[in-house]
Formats: C-alpha cells, structure tokens, sequence
C-alpha cells in the first residue's frame, strides 16, 4: 500500500513538471512581430515617403484602411481558435464643427402633410442650434472611430480589434480633411503583457 502511495505522488510530480505548463513565449517564432500598412485597394496610389511620411489621395469615399498582420501565438494562447490578442487604434485628428449656428426645420408625429399620401410633411417651426448645443449633442470625433464626451474615461480611448492576427480599421477621411496631416497610434498587445507600438504619419491630399 505504500509503494502504492509513493508511485501516485511521483505521478502526479511528473504530470505538473515545468515542461506541461503553459508556454512563457507567447508567440510561436519565439518574439513577436507585427505589421501595418495602408490598403491600396481602398486607396490607390498611397505611398511612403523618404521621411516616413505616408500619402493618401482622397478618392471619393470617407475612409481609408489600416490592416495588420502579427505573430502567430503558441497554443497556450489559443482559446477554442480564439487568439489572446488586442490592437488599439488611435489619432492625434479629431473632428469638430467649423459652423456657428445652423437651422433645421421641426416636424410633429401629429402633423400636417401636403398631399393625402403623407409623403411631404410641413414643419411647424425651426430649431437654431448653437456650437455649445452642438458640443453636447455631437461630441468631437476622432477619425480613429470613436468620439469624446465629458463621461468618456481618457484611459480606455481608441477603438480595439480583438481576438485576430489580421487587425483592420477604417480611419475617417473626407475632402475637407485634403491638406492637413495627421498621426494614427496603433499599440497591439500580446499575452504576458508584451506590447508593440507603431505611428503612422499621414498627409492627406
């Protein structure tokens, strides 16, 4: 009975060895990488510079895209095919209203209509808005895709891809934006806290 005792515990030493625990590298090839870059099939003609500057055309639609490849993670990190892995986009760009006031027109559920079919109603009166009515009701947008407001936590700003080796982001660009510049942050952040940061310098045209 004791020799039984004693094969049980070396058992159980053997199963909980160092070599069965979970892997202290959490990527496969040992450190981890990750890269971005512009896509071109949504901006043709996008470039890099000498200066590390990237330049984008405005081509008629209201973004560009941020996609990203990074180390494959060990299996450890792997939760029923689910990677262990979070990208954090963000800019030093944000949105806000150039205009001082403008006017909308004001309609009722119980209003009246031009025609039987009710397809053109008549307002019953404008509603002016100021830029502080403005600031309450449309917060300054980051063109990463989020936007702040007085509640937001300044800790937990930026918009995350989670759970993929192939992170993406559309980042806002309309026509008004041709001639500035502007910085993209992108921090992605791999298990056993390892992170990698990148910049992207943008001019816009």
């Amino acid at each position: 009975m004791r020799k039984l005792i004693y094969i049980t515990l070396i058992s159980f030493l053997w199963a909980c060895s160092p070599e069965e625990l979970i892997n202290n590298y959490p990527c496969l090839d040992g450190d981890c990488n990750v890269e971005f870059a512009i896509d071109p099939l949504v901006s043709p003609g996008v470039y890099q510079d000498i200066n590390d500057y990237w330049h984008i055309s405005h081509q008629g639609i209201q973004y560009f895209t941020l996609k990203g490849n990074t180390s494959e993670l060990h299996p450890d990190y792997v939760v029923n095919g689910v990677p262990l892995i979070e990208t954090i986009f963000d800019s030093n760009y944000w949105v806000w209203i150039n205009g001082i006031t403008f006017t909308v027109p004001l309609y009722s559920v119980l209003g009246y209509f031009t025609d039987g079919n009710f397809n053109n109603p008549i307002p019953i009166g404008n509603l002016t808005y100021t830029i502080e009515d403005m600031a309450n009701n449309f917060p300054p947008l980051n063109i990463a895709g989020y936007s702040y407001n007085p509640n937001s936590d300044i800790n937990s700003l930026g918009t995350c891809s989670k759970y993929n080796t192939h992170p993406q982001q559309q980042i806002f660009f309309d026509n008004q934006m041709v001639g500035d510049t502007a910085k993209v942050f992108i921090k992605t952040i791999f298990p056993n806290n390892i992170e990698i940061e990148k910049e992207f310098k943008i001019i816009f045209e």
